[in-house]
């Protein structure tokens, strides 16, 4: 049997204030859920108004943005992701570190 991918958006106002798509596939949906993170808490975090824009490593040739943001709950995250026209791409998120964390407090 072939195996079926599936992506599924999600319509929420951009980082850029703009409206954007989260994209999320079976790989980046299972390497988020690896560092113990729900798919809708990411979109929370990006979503946070407080959110604030932390160093994103960089792809090999995509631009990536990283931002910490708080959930409804106010876990602290520290997402990664790049932008593909109106969709945000995930490519990680985990729990911000302490050092992360009263960053994004101050």
């Amino acid at each position: 049997m072939d195996a079926v991918n599936t992506i599924a958006y999600t319509v929420v106002a951009s980082p850029r204030g703009d409206q954007a798509l989260f994209d999320w596939d079976e790989h980046n949906e299972a390497h988020v859920r690896e560092h113990g993170v729900e798919l809708t808490e990411v979109e929370q975090a990006l979503s946070d108004p407080d959110r604030i824009g932390a160093a994103a490593y960089r792809g090999t040739d995509e631009r990536r943005w990283a931002y910490l943001g708080a959930t409804e709950g106010r876990r602290v995250l520290f997402v990664v992701y790049t932008r593909r026209g109106r969709h945000i791409c995930v490519v990680t998120a985990r729990d911000a570190t302490e050092r992360e964390k009263r960053r994004y407090r101050e």
